[in-house]
């Protein structure tokens, strides 16, 4: 394991990287940034946990700073769900450059949340690209990219799991297995995909719309099922929607009707039938469960 590598990294994808990286990798020094809920995230869990260094750095400032003085020997960086900017100092530190494992097709969805806005925007496939960091967000040159076909049932999570995998194989053939002063990079043009972006979500993004189609929400909802959730109210109860399919049963937009004993709503185009859902305060069930707990939900 002479190989040595600094890495970026703060988020639970990165989590999941770091673990197999360490299989193969010697890990000089881990840099996260800090959650703003609990001050930490399981990525320096884990680098404590495996006797790795960690360095909590949450701005490109304090990043010059930190390797200005830490002396650091590894002569590649790997970047992995980090979220702070990358300042040019500091890619230049590294002689074989910083790997950026970008969780799209680029230029297709640059941009903070591809994974969420693959699943929201009805891509018929998405990916990995292994990008070279350079200052202008996730613009640089590709060293490898592979393509994820979707089956329009992924949720976040599943989705997620499914390219931490496809990361896992590509880097591992193209850096752990390569000769770093070998590697050779090709402009983004070359996967022939639009250039496109992804934003940070806020919470409010999470309320569900009725004028818009059945279809664009039963994305959201497998899109959001991570972090902002997709929730209503429904006769004042917060409600946040888990799992729903698509049915063709036109009506009132946003009236609540039952179907085959579980709950409906129609929207601007079809209806979505509610499988899954959370009451606030309440555990997790069905909508045939939530029916019988809350009977008057349709006749009030």
């Amino acid at each position: 394991m002479s190989k040595k590598i600094v890495f970026f990294g703060s988020g639970p994808v990165a989590e999941k990287s770091l673990i197999f990286l360490t299989k193969y990798l010697n890990v000089e020094l881990v840099i996260t940034k800090s959650s703003p809920n609990t001050k930490h995230n399981k990525i320096i869990d884990l680098a404590t946990k495996i006797n790795l260094p960690v360095e909590i750095i949450n701005d490109s400032q304090h990043l010059i700073n930190l390797i200005n003085r830490s002396k650091l020997s590894a002569k590649l960086a790997i970047l992995i769900d980090y979220g702070v900017i990358i300042p040019q100092q500091v890619i230049d530190y590294f002689p074989d450059g910083i790997i950026n494992s970008h969780f799209s097709i680029l230029p297709d969805l640059r941009g903070p949340d591809p994974i969420t806005y693959s699943i929201l925007s009805g891509q018929l496939e998405t990916g990995v690209s292994l990008m070279k960091v350079v200052e202008k967000l996730d613009e640089g040159p590709l060293l490898a990219w592979q393509t994820l076909k979707l089956n329009y049932q992924e949720t976040a999570e599943e989705l997620t799991d499914k390219l931490i995998s496809l990361s896992n194989e590509l880097i591992k053939k193209n850096i752990i297995n390569n000769d770093w002063t070998n590697f050779k990079f090709f402009n983004q043009t070359i996967t022939k995909k639009p250039i496109s972006y992804s934003h940070k979500l806020k919470k409010i993004d999470g309320q569900l719309n009725f004028n818009l189609s059945a279809e664009v929400l039963e994305r959201q909802i497998r899109a959001f099922s991570v972090w902002p959730k997709s929730f209503t109210t429904i006769k004042n109860i917060p409600i946040t929607i888990i799992k729903a399919t698509i049915i063709n049963e036109t009506g009132p937009i946003g009236k609540l009707f039952i179907h085959n004993h579980q709950l409906a709503i129609y929207c601007h185009k079809q209806a979505l039938l509610i499988e899954q859902l959370k009451p606030a305060g309440k555990n997790q069930m069905t909508s045939t469960d939530f029916l019988n707990g809350y009977k008057k939900i349709i006749t009030d």
